[in-house]
């Protein structure tokens, strides 16, 4: 990997004064203007050979889940712009370094949040793929149905294929079953042997990235970057949303990452979800492909070569181009 790419760190007015922290990785050879003109450093990872993107490759927009931040991209993000391609990683609103207003927490407000990104971030990001995790893979189904003209592609990484609602039959029961653990004031040293000892095998920049998931005060405590408050209002819309009309729905390309963490129910769900939107796909005419990883929730922390590497190949396959629609992909066995 070429870690002497690195990204601009800035912040983005996206709406009504609302600030959104942007890190926003150029393609190897340094050129902002076009994704598609980079050529891949010799970095020796799989991902790194990019020079095969061509003239329209598309620029991607990395959205992280619930309660975590741009930093956790880093990873898939470096060798994005290893293979050539602009990145661009955001902390969503009341998330990381970005604004945390009292409101706005509804999929709505958070899509519209993107769209004036999108727009925000000039010409040469014109109709990104838009890459979520989680919630953040919820936000970009989300937004990928009212936007449709505004990106080519979807990735859902972990997310967008179940409801809460069929877990939780109540919001009540959802809340105090996923509320989060009482976290500020804890010595950031515990949360640093919790995460060594839970993520043994992540890289450094996964664990440096899940420590940007807090603020950490003058005496070595931490504050979830996003407050409880916040947080029960994203889990409260995302128990209201309904996956399976969102599919109905979606008119552009899909590649979905889903994760077989060894959990029984979550990973049956998830691969019921899976086989229920590759139908709905077939029968819009809309093109899925479906790749299966073993490992974390947050697998493009610990495996961020191999997710890179696979929306990449998705890419250079044609999955997110015109001339590719019509056709849904067979579904890829998990490694």
């Amino acid at each position: 990997m070429s870690s002497q790419i690195e990204p601009d760190d800035e912040r983005v007015e996206v709406a009504d004064g609302l600030q959104l922290r942007v890190l926003r990785w150029a393609p190897a050879d340094g050129s902002r203007d076009n994704a598609g003109t980079g050529h891949a450093a010799g970095t020796g990872d799989a991902a790194g050979a990019g020079d095969d993107a061509g003239a329209q490759a598309a620029p991607f927009l990395l959205v992280h889940g619930l309660a975590s931040n741009a930093r956790l991209w880093d990873g898939v993000a470096r060798r994005l712009a290893a293979a050539g391609r602009t990145a661009v990683a955001v902390d969503l609103r009341g998330h990381g370094q970005s604004d945390k207003p009292d409101g706005g927490y509804d999929f709505a407000t958070v899509s519209g949040d993107l769209r004036g990104l999108i727009a925000a971030l000039g010409p040469g990001f014109d109709r990104p793929v838009l890459v979520g995790q989680s919630w953040g893979g919820s936000v970009v189904l989300d937004f990928a149905v009212r936007n449709p003209d505004l990106t080519r592609g979807i990735v859902l990484v972990d997310g967008g294929l179940t409801d809460l609602r069929d877990a939780f039959p109540t919001w009540e029961i959802c809340w105090d079953r996923l509320a989060p653990p009482p976290l500020v004031g804890l010595p950031l040293s515990s949360v640093e042997g919790y995460f060594r000892a839970n993520h043994a095998d992540w890289p450094e920049e996964g664990f440096e990235g899940s420590l940007s998931n807090f603020e950490i005060r003058p005496d070595r405590t931490i504050v979830p970057w996003l407050s409880r408050e916040h947080h029960k209002a994203i889990l409260e819309a995302m128990w209201g949303q309904r996956i399976a009309a969102l599919w109905r729905s979606l008119r552009v390309p899909a590649l979905v990452v889903p994760v077989d963490g060894g959990e029984t129910d979550w990973t049956a769900a998830k691969r019921a979800g899976a086989e229920a939107a590759q139908a709905t796909a077939a029968a819009t005419s809309v093109p899925v492909r479906v790749q299966w990883f073993k490992g974390d929730h947050d697998i493009h922390a610990q495996h961020p070569a191999e997710v890179a590497e696979a929306i990449l190949t998705a890419e250079r396959d044609g999955l997110f181009s015109s001339a590719g629609a019509g056709t849904p992909a067979a579904a890829d066995a998990a490694p």
